[in-house]
């Protein structure tokens, strides 16, 4: 027969953490990061900042729906509870073989997480974890019970328990304590409570089906009615306050046969697929919108290239200014918002911190623009995954009532990145080719963070005008944002999308047969994009590898973008060096062109339509600008022959000589400003044109024209007048109005802002835990009680200098480790456990079990120094 004792139970967290391996408490630590920041002194401290409000809440936020369920009904047990009655809490009389499998799956996070400590037959939650979800008037618990009979009687006097235990048929008791035990034993006992409510009225009955399930508390007058009477002579209702009663917790759970969860939630619900394509049709949608996104986001900064809008005194973007670029890059405002803040977030975009401050692009705009266009894009999905400032906010009001603008301050959502990350995760659980329905993504969602729901975001809806709560919000936006960026394809997970999120491309798949595959390409080209053809049922879609559950830490997710760009290059359309002109004035880009062309059609005619095909027109407007640039009439018609497919029209070849006739006859200086032509008739036209009236010409000379205005004004009034002026310098050479690029300094792209502390790595972790192990060995270690000196509580001890020299050197004679009280330069004070080696001039060289190696210490700084006792580990 084995004499082994039983170990004790611990008698508190520090102690259950005490007990646990280097594993455990290392996944405690990943878990709440929290606590590791900064790295605890021992286990006491570390069980002191567990249990601390701020701590316990951020770890309650991350918890499941099923597991806070089972968090919230310890709450309403007894403390501590065996497994067995919290079994019962959950699944009820009856049992729930479902809630029975999910149990132990949860309460073991709880355990993990440090919210719920000892063994099965002693499980204690953690006292602030108790106190935030137990049941009160002023914070319901979802469970929605009330209190227990012992707290609801409280104040109650002893002759009205005495008659209440009369009422129900109990033999009166000698104080109160025992009547409120023996009221509780009555309503806990199953044939107890079916007896006394079978005699009860149907009205009783039905105010108490009307109060089981919460909330327990209700309104009566001074004189109930009969039937509430009848519950109130039982204690089945106990008063409160003046007019208010409630429904006892044990008569709830009895009503309830033992459930503290109407609904329990074991598992999550599932996210269903909406619509299933092929994957090559996802592919390739995601792929035409990437092309999109980087030809938007180019638009967008060319539009800025000479100087974006000022920026506000508050900062950010004016409503004038937003409405501009939309309709510039022709699409709604919440669009444009989103692009801008897009381009913010890659650093492609600042303010340039001059004195007339403007917003503008940043050098690493054009780097960005040298790279592929794989590479281009994945900067920006990048961008856009890891971000904290979240578009969607833009024209909201924030908590004072002051509107939230792109580019301003207070778009900063901590939990963007993560809400980001986890939509895509869930998309990639789904089939290939499936798209979701959004409502299962967002019910998936309130299931994973439910404490993240409307009931700890009802500031945000107030100021934010929305009914949803903020994250349920994140999750619409980035399912919308992601298909805008080509992340998604017709709705679901593209490959490029799966690399950016960690997830590995699939192992290869059996090829079909020749005959069904080229049925397969058939039925997609007959049914053109987005036909029936293109989707497939579930079953015939394969299943990949599940995403990482948490955003990848720096390095994977630089390689994870690598991944994404090598994904997308091969589904991206090779840029082609020609277009097709037409003889209405226009040409027809096929395809996605090449810088230099795109660069030099976009100076000399305008674009008209976007598309798979981009088409430009071709104007007077356009032709002067590229006149106006420094381009001749030659040069154009050369151009326009090298890259065109088809003959240059002779429309277009009559427009570039017109408009180049015409261009430079007159010329614009600065006087204020003058108009010079050779031409005097031309002069006399102007004069008498009555559109001249508001520039205030005069004529200097037959072939000259002074005005008030400045040239500028004056080159723009002219050529509303549908003339074709050129500025000239003050030497009378023609300016070439060849836009400069303005660009910022150098500017970094904003740091997101992180919803707390940073996941420790692994070196980290390994680190903080020997930390904390030896310095809980120092704290916890054995002293001689001889010494006299070692005060209670576990302080560091106070001796002499003379006895701290003696015992340190004594200690180096016989080898044994000390206690000692050490202060450092900085004023702040700790205990050691070390073992001397030397002691010389003033120091002594000792190898220090807190920190797990050899240091020196200096003598004067020990404040003591204790003896260990023999059997100090």
């Amino acid at each position: 027969m084995s004499t082994e004792e039983k170990p004790a139970p611990p008698r508190s967290l520090a102690e259950a953490l005490r007990g646990r391996d280097d594993a455990s408490l290392a996944a405690l630590l990943r878990s709440r990061p929290d606590l590791v920041t900064p790295v605890p002194t021992d286990l006491t401290q570390l069980a002191t900042r567990a249990g601390t409000r701020a701590s316990v809440v951020r770890a309650l936020e991350r918890l499941d729906r099923f597991t806070l369920q089972t968090a919230e009904a310890l709450a309403v047990a007894a403390d501590p509870a065996t497994y067995e009655e919290l079994s019962g809490l959950m699944a009820g009389d009856d049992g729930d073989p479902g809630v029975a499998a999910a149990l132990p799956r949860a309460l073991a996070v709880l355990r993990e997480q440090a919210l719920v400590w000892g063994g099965d037959d002693r499980l204690r939650l953690v006292r602030t974890a108790r106190e935030l979800l137990v049941p009160s008037p002023q914070h319901p618990s979802p469970t929605g019970l009330g209190p227990t009979v012992r707290e609801a009687t409280a104040g109650m006097s002893p002759g009205r328990l005495q008659e209440i235990l009369g009422a129900v048929g109990l033999p009166s008791t000698h104080d109160p304590v025992s009547a409120v035990d023996a009221l509780t034993g009555l309503f806990t006992d199953r044939d107890a409570m079916a007896a006394l409510l079978a005699g009860a009225p149907a009205e009783s009955v039905q105010v108490l089906e009307r109060l089981v399930w919460g909330p327990p508390y209700g309104q009566v007058t001074h004189d109930p009615a009969p039937h509430l009477r009848w519950l109130l002579d039982r204690g089945l209702l106990l008063p409160t306050a003046p007019g208010t009663v409630v429904l006892p917790r044990e008569v709830a759970l009895r009503l309830r046969s033992g459930r503290a969860h109407r609904t329990p939630e074991p598992l999550p619900p599932p996210v269903t697929p909406a619509a299933t394509y092929r994957p090559q049709v996802v592919d390739g949608a995601a792929a035409g919108q990437a092309l999109a996104a980087l030809a938007t986001v180019e638009e967008l900064l060319k539009d800025w290239d000479e100087g974006g809008p000022a920026v506000l005194r508050a900062g950010g973007l004016s409503v004038r200014d937003l409405k501009r670029t939309a309709v510039a890059l022709d699409v709604p405002e919440p669009v444009a918002a989103f692009w801008i803040e897009l381009a913010y977030a890659a650093g492609l975009l600042a303010s340039d911190g001059e004195a007339d401050e403007r917003y503008a692009a940043t050098p690493a705009y054009d780097e960005w623009r040298e790279l592929p266009p794989a590479e281009r894009w994945a900067r920006l999905a990048e961008a856009w995954l890891l971000a904290t400032r979240t578009s969607g906010l833009v024209g909201s009001r924030d908590a004072k009532d002051r509107a939230l603008s792109a580019l301003g301050a207070g778009l900063d959502r901590s939990a963007a990145p993560e809400v980001r990350h986890r939509v895509l995760a869930l998309l990639a659980r789904l089939p290939e080719g499936a798209a979701p329905d959004p409502e299962s993504v967002l019910a998936r969602l309130r299931w994973e963070r439910p404490l993240r729901g409307p009931r700890r975001d009802e500031r945000a809806e107030r100021t934010e005008g929305s009914t949803e709560d903020l994250r349920a919000r994140l999750a619409r936006w980035t399912l919308a944002e992601a298909e805008l960026l080509g992340v998604t394809g017709r709705g679901a997970l593209a490959g490029p999308g799966r690399a950016l999120i960690g997830v590995p491309a699939p192992e290869s798949q059996p090829q079909p047969h020749a005959h069904s595959q080229s049925q397969s390409q058939s039925r997609a080209q007959e049914s053109g994009d987005g036909g029936p053809g293109d989707k497939l049922p579930v079953h015939h879609l394969q299943h990949r590898t599940p995403p990482p559950p948490e955003p990848l830490p720096p390095t994977e997710q630089a390689a994870a973008t690598a991944a994404a760009a090598r994904v997308l290059a091969p589904l991206l359309p090779e840029p082609l060096d020609h277009v097709l002109l037409q003889a209405d004035l226009t040409a027809v880009a096929p395809g996605p062109l090449r810088r230099p062309l795109a660069e030099l059609l976009d100076v000399v005619a305008d674009v008209e339509s976007k598309g798979g095909a981009t088409v430009y027109r071709f104007t007077p407007g356009s032709v002067r600008r590229a006149l106006d640039a420094g381009r001749t009439a030659a040069d154009l018609h050369s151009f326009l022959a090298r890259y065109s497919r088809t003959p240059v029209p002779q429309p277009l070849t009559y427009l570039i000589d017109d408009v180049a006739r015409r261009h430079g006859r007159l010329r614009v200086g600065a006087a204020s400003a003058y108009v010079r032509c050779d031409d005097d008739a031309t002069l006399d036209e102007i004069l008498a044109d009555k559109r001249a009236a508001n520039l205030g010409l005069r004529r200097l000379a037959p072939t000259v024209l002074a005005a008030r205005t400045d040239p500028a004004g004056l080159l723009e009034g002219l050529r509303a007048m549908g003339f074709a002026p050129a500025a000239e310098s003050a030497g009378g050479d023609v300016l070439i109005a060849r836009a400069d690029a303005r660009r910022t300094p150098p500017r970094t792209a904003p740091e997101p802002v992180p919803e707390g502390p940073p996941v420790p790595d692994d070196a980290l972790l390994t680190a903080a835990i020997r930390a904390i192990r030896a310095g809980d060995l120092a704290a916890t270690a054995p002293r001689k009680p001889d010494a006299g000196t070692t005060p209670a509580g576990g302080e560091p001890p106070r001796t002499g200098s003379a006895e701290t020299l003696a015992t340190v050197q004594a200690a180096v004679l016989t080898g044994e480790a000390v206690w000692i009280g050490y202060v450092n330069a900085e004023g702040a004070a700790s205990q050691r456990v070390i073992a001397p080696v030397r002691v010389e001039g003033g120091f002594v060289t000792a190898y220090d079990h807190t920190a797990d190696e050899v240091r020196t210490f200096a003598l004067h700084r020990i404040t003591g120094v204790a003896e260990l006792a023999d059997d100090a580990g």
